[in-house]
């Protein structure tokens, strides 16, 4: 996701206030206690509660509105899905010097995804395919149109156009520009004219969580809406390949148009991280490549 967190938005929260906010808001939880979870994210700083419990603070204010449209939408899905979700419990507001609304959630048991937790990557694509179709399956009535709350994900790839363009620039000489500028040129030519459908906004290894070897649940709902789905296939490149990616394709379904817009979402990401990261991080630049490779070789197998 783009960077709009000032420097010191995670700086400024820590246990300690956690445990003011519950003490003084939720005094029903005050004596449990308050730990860093092991894997922390970018958009919020999360926080065990107790054993049940999670508790999570928005880093900065863009991403301060997904507490709000979370705490709404996600008893409406939760039922619809095969595997579990977030389960808002209660909402917090700003005080003890944290400027935003907040939430507490119930605790799910798993492990972030990786390829070595997950006993058969096949089925595991086959699961992921058959979370998002379920997920576009709900009623999308009144849900929340793709914008500015989504980081404009399910909105048109049009809207991140300019930004594509100056990494392309930056990177002239570090991959192949034109066949990169081919791939974005028909993700942007490949226009959704289908009912807008649920979608989640940032479906990545990072937000799913696998028990046992399989797929456990699906977490931060954070940039979800309702609009055009592609966005969500972008995992065939970030995470599967090989038999699991043609699983996962299979799977899905979905026409050539809805996958070449997949391809420059997933290119868009890739194109600013490396761009952002050569030079400076040369283990997260070859992850970018790799992913920029394998979608460039797929448009060229697409035809």
């Amino acid at each position: 996701m783009v960077d709009i967190m000032p420097p010191d938005g995670r700086a400024g929260i820590d246990a300690s206030l956690v445990k003011r906010l519950i003490e003084d808001q939720f005094p029903q939880w005050g004596e449990l206690p308050v730990t860093p979870v092991e894997v922390d994210g970018w958009d919020n700083r999360t926080y065990r509660l107790g054993e049940e419990m999670t508790v999570r603070l928005p880093t900065a204010a863009g991403y301060a509105p997904a507490v709000d449209k979370e705490h709404r939408w996600l008893p409406v899905l939760a039922p619809s899905l095969p595997v579990a979700v977030p389960v808002p419990l209660a909402k917090g507001v700003p005080g003890a010097g944290y400027p935003f609304d907040w939430s507490i959630r119930r605790w799910l048991d798993g492990q972030t995804a990786t390829l070595d937790r997950v006993d058969d990557p096949c089925a595991f694509a086959e699961s992921l395919a058959e979370f998002l179709l379920a997920l576009r399956r709900v009623d999308a009535t009144g849900g929340p149109r793709a914008g500015a709350h989504s980081f404009y994900r399910g909105a048109p790839p049009a809207h991140y156009d300019e930004q594509t363009r100056r990494a392309l620039a930056a990177l002239d000489g570090e991959l192949d520009t034109g066949l990169a500028s081919a791939v974005w040129e028909a993700a942007l030519e490949a226009t959704w004219s289908g009912p807008p459908v649920w979608f989640h906004g940032d479906f990545a290894a990072g937000n799913l969580l696998v028990r046992d070897g399989e797929l456990a649940a699906v977490i931060d709902f954070g940039t979800s809406g309702v609009g055009d789905p592609a966005c969500d296939l972008v995992i065939a490149w970030t995470m599967l390949s090989g038999d699991s990616r043609e699983v996962f394709r299979q799977v899905a379904g979905q026409d050539r148009a809805m996958w070449a817009r997949a391809r420059g979402w997933a290119l868009w990401k890739a194109l600013i991280v490396l761009a952002e990261k050569i030079g400076t991080d040369e283990e997260q630049a070859a992850v970018q490549r790799r992913v920029i490779d394998e979608v460039l070789a797929d448009h060229k197998s697409a035809g």
